[in-house]
């Protein structure tokens, strides 16, 4: 359940981060000035972000951003291909065109769900990449070796990709990482048959990160959790949980608060604003100023632009629409979140 929740049938699409038809061709690239991609700020209802330069037809999820919003990274899925694309805003204000990220070009290995520590010293990543060695034929291109990789901040660029290395990684699969203010990391770490999959914290003592501790029931409330983002200030976590009675969907995003005492409150459902009657929400985002919540999902909407009589070229282009079932990153604000913290957390 883990495993197909968080990883759908990767798309035959043709690999097109800007999409070129439809409400999609108003946002082409060079030329957005502003934060966020210079995009229109959303409100209380969720919005596709940046239709057509970073949410377009291509399976689409995971965001982070530099502290100082210079930044903006994103996963994408296409077939056999996993990757992550970045685009910046230049010193004249205007924002790049999306590119795949110089670490992220090796087509052999995935790469995907990127975290940026609060403080932009540190990017972490999933990679399935090897470290020491040439690949094995079945590590090409497959969910093998998924591990969380590290690179550091030299100046105005990151460093060479490292393996995070033991006590957290291990020969299971981890991922999803997600960093407070003081170096903790959260994760996702599957079982060995991969039925199973829980989120675990790492407290970093001494520059170094100490034996990771599996989160309690509230937290890990099925065998099904994964893809946690916590607030920098480690207030609330932001988890994907299947399998719940109270779900919307078959997985949705939940919100479990944290006391300053360590402890937990029952994780409470995000709601049918964020949450769909499907079963592709799992990628959570909170912008570092904590104003804006991005989340990936899989809803539908291309449809509402169907024309009554179809053509071949439209329906060619419609492939590369957002909304058509290939998931998309949405944004909304962010204040309901605090608003649904309970008494005592």
């Amino acid at each position: 359940m883990r495993h197909a929740a968080r990883r759908p049938s990767r798309s035959t699409l043709p690999f097109c981060i800007v999409a070129t038809l439809g409400a999609c061709a108003a946002q082409d690239g060079p030329g957005l000035v502003g934060d966020y991609v210079g995009q229109p700020l959303p409100g209380d209802t969720a919005e596709l972000f940046a239709p057509g330069l970073v949410t377009t037809g291509v399976y689409t999820r995971d965001v982070a951003m530099m502290p100082d919003g210079s930044a903006l990274y994103f996963g994408v899925l296409l077939g056999p291909v996993a990757a992550i694309v970045e685009t910046h805003r230049g010193p004249d204000g205007v924002w790049t065109e999306p590119e795949v990220a110089p670490f992220s070009t090796d087509s052999r290995f995935f790469n995907l769900e990127p975290a940026i520590a609060p403080d932009g010293s540190r990017f972490m990543f999933l990679s399935t990449r090897v470290e020491g060695r040439s690949p094995e034929p079945d590590e090409l291109r497959a969910w093998s070796n998924e591990d969380i990789w590290v690179m550091d901040r030299e100046g105005d660029r990151w460093g060479e990709p490292y393996n995070l290395g033991a006590p957290v990684n291990t020969d299971q699969a981890e991922f999803f990482p997600s960093l407070t203010r003081d170096g903790t990391l959260y994760f996702t770490r599957g079982s060995g048959d991969g039925e199973e999959s829980y989120i675990y914290r790492s407290r970093l003592e001494g520059g170094r990160y100490q034996e990771p501790e599996r989160l309690g029931p509230e937290v890990n409330s099925t065998p099904n959790q994964f893809n946690a983002f916590i607030a920098p200030d480690e207030g609330y976590l932001i988890v994907c949980t299947g399998d719940r009675e109270d779900s919307v969907g078959g997985t949705d995003y939940y919100v479990v608060f944290r006391s300053p005492d360590d402890r937990w409150s029952e994780p409470i459902n995000l709601g049918d604003r964020v949450n769909t009657p499907g079963d592709g929400e799992f990628s959570p985002f909170v912008s570092p100023d904590g104003r804006y919540f991005f989340f990936m999902s899989t809803r539908l909407g291309a449809r509402d632009r169907i024309p009554d009589t179809l053509t071949w070229k439209y329906i060619r282009e419609y492939r590369m629409m957002p909304e058509i079932g290939n998931a998309g990153i949405y944004w909304m604000d962010a204040s309901f979140i605090e608003r649904l913290r309970p008494a005592g957390f």
